[in-house]
């Protein structure tokens, strides 16, 4: 199994991920990692639309994603993650899913929260969370589209 990309984005997954980040992703899978939307059939009937052409979909709890990384289930797949908050990818890569680099696409504005770009907002968790992940010696870049001039988060931080 291979992360093909790793992706923060509030929206999980919406017109921007389909048509342009997925194509470049060469992932055969798009996996959207969210609690409260895999367990919202009207919300995952809607991703499942959205799906990517040609792209299988899986739209899992937390503990769904982890249980089938350590089954091996993706092993022979490229995968492309979505998830809302860096927790969720900080979980995976302690349990030992390997993420090369993620990009933060768009967060939530959130109170007492830091920008770090015009869409980009993070809480002291978030921040805690990017420095852990890149001790991991994760890459984290800020690019909204890939036309975008990606930002290294490294800069942001210091």
């Amino acid at each position: 199994m291979s992360i093909a990309m790793a992706r923060i984005d509030n929206r999980l997954l919406h017109g921007i991920i389909v048509t342009q980040w997925a194509p470049i992703s060469h992932a055969h899978r798009v996996m959207v990692i969210d609690d409260q939307v895999a367990n919202d059939d009207i919300a995952k009937a809607s991703m499942w639309l959205a799906r990517p052409t040609g792209m299988a979909i899986s739209i899992i709890s937390q503990a769904t994603a982890l249980s089938h990384f350590i089954q091996g289930q993706y092993d022979r797949e490229a995968v492309f993650l979505i998830a809302k908050e860096p927790e969720i990818f900080l979980n995976l890569s302690n349990q030992g899913v390997k993420i090369p680099k993620i990009t933060i696409g768009s967060t939530n504005f959130k109170d007492h929260a830091t920008k770090l770009a015009p869409r980009v907002f993070a809480t002291n968790q978030n921040l805690t969370t990017y420095h852990q992940l890149l001790a991991l010696g994760i890459k984290i870049e800020i690019q909204f589209v890939p036309a975008d001039k990606p930002i290294d988060l490294k800069d942001k931080l210091r």
